[in-house]
């Protein structure tokens, strides 16, 4: 989800009661022989100094000329006043807790399926294995048209839509009109919604017959247990050696990633530690029980990789277990408590920093609470260098910290990387990057893929990735269906990117028949920092 900025300062009503309040003392202040007013007397309580909110509140409250929403001004003024803290000590309101925590939950309440929109419909792209949808009988590349006998199709219909029509309390019923692939005869299924998973590991799988991938998108409370399915999976295959692929992970629990750490690092050494004003440092050490402390490992990190990401890195990095590769972290190093209102509503405050091993801060620097500059953009990111160039990543040198081998590592906030890719910007072709994002190859994807099923019947993605070929006929295809939708491209003009080109392209064909991983296994074929790790993990050392 995208956090926009709210177009209406949260300061307003405060700035206007306290200019209210000084515009009636200057009228005081020149009327010295009237009587003394009301105003002045409620901010001559003594208890107002200690209380100075609640009292600006409630004379707002009571006496302004129109009538406010107490609930409204209350939110704002709490919003306002975690603004001015840190980027990360926010207010979260009742109507988005909800949404907030379920992926950290690692569970959601619904019907079990992804979707897609393609032409004002919804498309099923995954029944979710396990789930009602797919114990009902729906497959991927149905239709749904009715729900609860209201027509959901052809209606402007918006993923907002779909998921208040389709979410619900688990145990409650939704009738659901199917139009079935290659029927054109709507069928209706009764579904009990029921406890959803979501998953935080993407992908796990052999990269060849000693290396594993697994991918991990955020830190849930079902992370670790996750992890520890896919590590005995891919041991179970013949892995002795691990990329592990954190990029784009936004964080999450701390626990999950300790538990996660401890995996690969023997007894006694320390994981990470925590510190605030009010909270004494706390120091988490590896247990005796990790199963992968002496293979050889990788980690993956870019821009994105943020806060349990990075305790990750962090701890690797300083205890000399393995190598980290890509762009330096995004740095979000501070730690949040969450407290709940009766209301539903909660805020997470920043009660302390966490620190790796070494004494490093991964907090970057930042001024005036959320100022804008905090959350650079990947396009800030290039224009200063540092996606492209490691001179360019602004280290502070002055902060130098020495790993358990005695590497000099420097702090400035986020992790810095053993081994920088830059970002290849002969990869980021505009006219390329505009026919991807313009969303018509995913939606052609999906129909080539409906309509083909029987001839893509491929075994696993590793058949498909063999046998299926991206070919001029195919894009012609592709061509003719993007020149319906006012998106004009020729053949000829994906000549210089088609490496690039048909490799996205084939991993959104492989996502559509499969899953999403394999969509990581067509697309992380062209990927710099993948091939590097590659690379780099079958050196003679790599635990520094």
């Amino acid at each position: 989800m995208e956090n926009n900025n709210n177009k209406h300062n949260p300061f307003y009503p405060l700035y206007f009661a306290l200019v209210l309040v000084v515009g009636v003392l200057i009228g005081i202040t020149i009327n010295r022989n009237s009587q003394q007013s009301r105003l002045l007397q409620i901010f001559s309580n003594k208890n107002f100094s200690a209380n100075k909110v609640d009292e600006v509140m409630n004379y707002v409250l009571k006496e302004y000329v129109d009538s406010i929403n107490k609930d409204s001004l209350t939110d704002k003024t709490i919003e306002a006043l975690l603004s001015n803290l840190d980027p990360h000590s926010v207010y979260i309101p009742a109507e988005i807790l909800q949404a907030t925590v379920e992926p950290l939950n690692g569970n959601f309440e619904g019907i079990g399926i992804e979707f897609n929109i393609l032409r004002d419909t919804i498309y099923v792209a995954n029944a979710i294995p396990g789930g009602p949808s797919e114990k009902a009988g729906i497959k991927s590349g149905d239709k749904i048209i009715f729900v609860d006998g209201k027509k959901v199709a052809g209606i402007g219909i918006t993923n907002e839509m779909v998921f208040k029509t389709l979410k619900g309390k688990g145990g409650t019923e939704v009738n659901i009109g199917i139009l079935p692939l290659g029927t054109s005869k709507i069928e209706y299924f009764k579904i009990i919604r029921g406890k959803i998973p979501i998953h935080s590991i993407d992908a796990s799988y052999m990269i060849d017959s000693i290396t594993g991938y697994i991918n991990i998108i955020r830190f849930g409370s079902t992370t670790y247990n996750e992890f520890d399915e896919a590590l005995l999976k891919l041991e179970q295959k013949g892995m002795k050696q691990l990329v592990l692929d954190l990029r784009g992970n936004p964080g999450g629990y701390l626990d999950a990633a300790i538990h996660i750490c401890d995996e690969f690092l023997p007894e006694g050494k320390t994981i990470v530690y925590t510190e605030g004003k009010s909270r004494p440092r706390k120091t988490s050490v590896a247990t005796k029980k990790g199963r992968f402390e002496k293979q050889k490992l990788v980690i993956l990190i870019d821009e994105s990789s943020a806060s349990a990401s990075e305790i990750v890195a962090g701890a690797i990095q300083d205890n000399d277990r393995g190598l980290i590769i890509g762009r330096r972290s995004f740095g979000k190093g501070l730690v949040q408590e969450q407290s709940e209102f009766r209301d539903g509503s909660a805020i997470r405050l920043t009660i302390a920093r966490y620190y790796t091993p070494s004494g490093r801060s991964i907090q970057k620097p930042y001024v005036n609470g959320k100022s804008a500059e905090y959350y650079h953009k990947e396009a800030e990111l290039l224009d200063s260098g540092e996606l492209i160039n490691k001179d360019s990543v602004k280290l502070n040198l002055k902060l130098k910290y020495t790993t358990a081998n005695g590497r000099t590592v420097y702090g400035g906030g986020g992790i810095m990387p053993d081994i920088f890719v830059p970002l290849d910007t002969t990869k980021v072709n505009r006219n390329i990057t505009r026919l991807i994002y313009s969303k018509v190859v995913n939606d052609f994807a999906m129909e080539y893929v409906n309509k083909n099923r029987a001839k893509l019947s491929y075994q696993d993605v590793e058949s498909f990735n063999k046998s299926f070929v991206i070919n001029t006929a195919l894009l012609d295809e592709l061509r003719i269906y993007a020149n319906k939708y006012d998106v004009k491209f020729q053949v000829t003009d994906l000549n210089k990117d088609f490496a690039l080109f048909s490799n996205i392209f084939k991993a959104l064909i492989a996502k559509n028949i499969f899953n999403q991983e394999a969509w990581f296994y067509i697309k992380n074929q062209n990927d710099d920092c993948y091939k590097k790790a590659i690379e780099t993990i079958y050196k003679e050392n790599n635990n520094l």
